[in-house]
């Protein structure tokens, strides 16, 4: 299958349903760059009045698993990947219009040529949300792990 973002938004509704009722969509993937936006609205905000955190979450982690996702694809093997640990800053609170971004395609391709060659590997990939006037709004990063499966 060839990524594009029509195609990861459709298979997003049956597999992510939460993700695609919460306004997450993913609008931009390419080798080394995913890009996801979520528009905060009724459904996904928290008592304070901003999106709630783990909409934000979604959205982040939605940035560095399609990369893996997709340098899994490219590379023709079969490997697993799972996410084992994950971590947070929140610099301001998310209204309008929020885009996160990872720009770590590089590293996705290098923890999948790792796995290829060691049977096993980990690394953190990171994602940023930016609001309508550019303010970092939160950054997570998520460590994937990644294991080659035996054939058969």
């Amino acid at each position: 299958m060839k990524y594009t973002p029509s195609k990861i938004n459709r298979w997003m509704l049956s597999k992510l349903p939460a993700a695609w009722l919460s306004g997450v969509r993913l609008t931009l993937i390419d080798e080394d760059k995913c890009e996801v936006k979520v528009r905060f609205k009724w459904i996904n905000q928290n008592p304070y009045r901003s999106m709630f955190w783990a909409v934000q979450g979604m959205a982040a982690e939605l940035t560095t698993g399609m990369l893996l996702t997709k340098s899994i694809q490219d590379s023709n093997t079969n490997i697993s990947m799972l996410l084992v640990s994950n971590k947070s800053n929140f610099h301001k609170k998310a209204v309008g219009k929020i885009t996160f971004t990872c720009n770590e395609g590089e590293i996705a391709k290098q923890l999948i040529n790792s796995t290829i060659k060691n049977f096993s590997s980990k690394a953190w990939l990171k994602a940023k949300g930016y609001d309508e006037d550019g303010d970092l709004v939160s950054e997570f990063e998520f460590e994937w792990s990644c294991k080659k499966r035996k054939n058969g």
